[in-house]
């Protein structure tokens, strides 16, 4: 069954290419980007930047002219980072924080410092989480607990923090990373995880929709990441469509600059798996999780 639905999603990619967003070739689309340097003079905060997706999306957003906000846990590994990319674009502006996005306090303190540093943020990118969940009803609830703290409450904090920033601005670009598996309830150690993505996204959709009832310049973007090998999965098994780290932080780039409400990247297969893992029954979608 579960070879049978790759099979049918390959075949609708083939068929459906040029029906899709312009980020489908984010490589080149990038490139666009890159020689008009779009991000010059703006900044971008990024949240879990010390490894994995947040570090990816650093690297290409610097490449881009973005000054950056970087924060995580381990500040070592944000140094490595700046010392990395001011030696390749020493025209941009890099500053870093210590951020445990389990202290709430400490996001509303760092955002606004950052805020101070820089006099403008443009684009938010909540990024950190975790995926550490397990089944239910198999005495993890402390582990399960802790993933959906850090996935939901804490990434509401994220968001908090950073539309009180956008709202004395009355500009700025919140971007929320949530999954693929926030597209249905799914078994085994997805069960939790899936859920506080789907919460983080339903969140970024009703400040999306607040912006559109109050007309405010302040735009909402949330992407669902499919499988993308970084360090933090590396030791896990082959999964379907999975794409390496360089070409899936490519297409999350591209979405985002696209300026997206949504998007399931990369666009190619995931548009078309989204859509079906929607209506299929949940028989089927069990097989592809």
């Amino acid at each position: 069954m579960q070879n049978k639905l790759i099979s049918l999603v390959t075949k609708s990619v083939k068929q459906s290419k040029n029906h899709l967003f312009s980020a489908v070739q984010p490589a080149r689309y990038l490139k666009d980007l890159n020689k008009q340097q779009v991000g010059r003079g703006k900044t971008v905060l990024i949240t879990g930047a010390s490894s994995g997706l947040g570090e990816g999306m650093a690297k290409l957003f610097a490449k881009l002219g973005y000054n950056l906000a970087i924060c995580a846990r381990r500040t070592d590994r944000l140094e490595s980072l700046k010392t990395e990319l001011m030696a390749q674009y020493p025209d941009i502006r890099i500053e870093y924080r210590m951020l445990d996005v389990s202290d709430y306090d400490a996001i509303f303190a760092v955002f606004d410092a950052f805020a101070a540093d820089f006099g403008h943020i443009d684009r938010v990118v909540v990024n950190a989480g975790i995926g550490d969940s397990r089944r239910i009803g198999k005495g993890r609830f402390d582990t399960n607990r802790r993933t959906v703290e850090i996935n939901f409450i804490s990434a509401l904090a994220q968001c908090e923090a950073a539309m009180n920033i956008f709202r004395v601005q009355n500009s700025g670009h919140l971007v929320v990373i949530s999954s693929m598996s926030a597209m249905r309830g799914l078994p085994k150690h997805l069960t939790a995880y899936g859920a506080s993505k789907a919460g983080l996204a339903h969140l970024a959709e009703g400040i999306r929709a607040d912006m559109l009832l109050t007309k405010l310049p302040i735009k909402v973007s949330t992407i669902y990441p499919g499988y993308i090998r970084t360090e933090i999965n590396e030791n896990a098994k082959p999964l379907p469509f999975e794409v390496d780290a360089d070409t899936g932080t490519k297409a999350i780039i591209a979405a985002i600059e696209a300026g997206v409400d949504e998007a399931c990247v990369p666009s190619l297969p995931w548009s078309i798996v989204g859509q079906a893992m929607k209506h299929l029954p949940l028989q089927i979608v069990n097989k592809v999780s």
